[in-house]
Formats: C-alpha cells, sequence, structure tokens
C-alpha cells in the first residue's frame, strides 16, 4: 500500500518459489482485494506452463502475467491471459528483439529477477523506448536520469530494500516520486 500510495501504476507480485520475493497466492490475492481500481497487478512466473500462469492469475486477481523466462510465441497465446514478455538482454541486439510490442527489459542473469544487475544504458540511444519497461539495478538514485529515454516505464525490487526481499518504505516512496517526476 506503501507503493500506491505513492504513485505506483503497478504492483508486483513472485510466483517464483525459489526468490527471497516469493508469495503465496493467498497472500497476493488478500493485498490484490485491497487495492483501488485502475492498479496493474502484476504476476511474474519462471518456468510455468500457460494453464499455470492462467489459472493462478485469475485465482488471485492478477490482471497481466510477466513471463520472465524463455518461451516461444505460441506460449503467450496458449496463456489467454494479457501477458508481458521480458527480455533479459546480453547485448544491444537483444533490447531490439519484439520491438513491436510492450515488453520489459531486464539485464541477463543465470538467476531469475531482483539481481540488481544494470544493463548499459547507452544501449538505449537512439531507440525508441516507448515500449520499453527498464528493470535491472533501478534505485532512487539513478530512476530520474532516465526520463530523456522515454520509456513506458521502470520496474523496481532490489533497488528499494533494506534487505534481499524486505523492502524499505522510504525508497519505496522516493524511487516512485522521482520516476514521476
Amino acid at each position: 500500500m506503501v507503493a500506491i500510495t505513492a504513485g505506483a501504476d503497478a504492483l508486483g507480485f513472485v510466483f517464483y518459489p525459489e526468490s527471497p520475493r516469493y508469495i503465496t497466492p493467498e497472500n497476493a490475492k488478500a493485498i490484490i482485494q485491497k487495492l483501488p481500481p485502475f492498479v496493474e497487478k502484476v504476476a511474474l512466473f519462471v518456468n510455468e506452463t500457460p494453464e499455470a500462469v492462467r489459472s493462478l492469475c485469475l485465482a488471485t486477481g492478477c490482471t497481466l502475467a510477466q513471463i520472465h523466462f524463455d518461451v516461444d510465441d505460441d506460449y503467450f497465446t496458449q496463456t489467454n491471459f494479457p501477458t508481458l514478455r521480458v527480455v533479459r538482454a546480453k547485448k544491444r541486439e537483444d533490447i531490439l528483439e519484439h520491438s513491436d510490442e510492450y515488453r520489459l527489459i531486464d539485464a541477463y542473469c543465470e538467476a531469475y529477477g531482483g539481481a540488481g544487475k544494470r544493463l548499459n544504458i547507452e544501449w538505449f540511444d537512439g531507440i525508441d523506448c516507448s515500449k520499453i519497461i527498464l528493470a535491472g539495478g533501478l534505485d532512487p538514485d539513478n530512476v530520474a536520469s532516465l526520463k530523456a529515454y522515454g520509456f513506458y516505464g521502470v520496474d523496481v525490487s532490489s533497488g528499494v530494500e533494506a534487505s534481499h526481499g524486505i523492502k524499505d518504505s522510504s525508497k519505496v516512496i522516493s524511487f516512485v516520486q522521482k520516476a514521476k517526476m
């Protein structure tokens, strides 16, 4: 609720049991039921079937599924639910993949999500970033510097934590305020 009060447009719910940010479907549903309208409720998945993604989203009230692992294009059709592709970029050319659709671009790392690894921001020079949600290594100190790129949005996790998996309210508020400046 701190993030929403600060003005966040979306909240993420990590349904990847190996993550320190994992939330049970029951706890996610309890939070989602308290949210005001027009807040995007994003379910993050790793290595789940399309059927499991759809089922869990419907059961919890999530409105968008973030697919944070490599799948073929048919996967998104089979999910039969609004989805957001994640591009885990290793090189500049990777950020150009799927440029005709909205996507989240994160720095590649062996582990999934929340590693705090930042992409080379110069990769985005001269690129239309209007369909990109940027993730990876963002925090209250650097988010305002991204405005000139025109990203559709920014995504943060480890950059607003007091410790691994535990959010710091003051960092969350600061991040949202600076992202919206």
